[in-house]
């Protein structure tokens, strides 16, 4: 299945961008909150490591199925 191949390759590559380059994110949460007047606070958070290299291992897996299947 060529379906199976390509979104196979695709999560791999996301799965070791993930694992080798890492990505972060930015979350903004209301710290007080008093009338009109308000207090933010932006957090950095990291996506683990462990869920791109869950994401390789379904992929790579993908990309056998998908060459298997021809």
């Amino acid at each position: 299945m060529k379906g199976a191949l390509i979104s196979g390759m695709v999560v791999a590559l996301a799965g070791a961008f993930v694992v080798f380059k890492g990505v972060s994110y930015t979350r903004e949460e209301s710290v007080i909150k008093f009338g009109s007047l308000e207090a933010k606070m932006q957090q950095k958070h990291r996506v683990p490591e462990w869920i791109g290299g869950v994401a390789l291992g379904a992929g790579l897996v993908l990309v056998i199925v998908g060459l298997r299947k021809r």
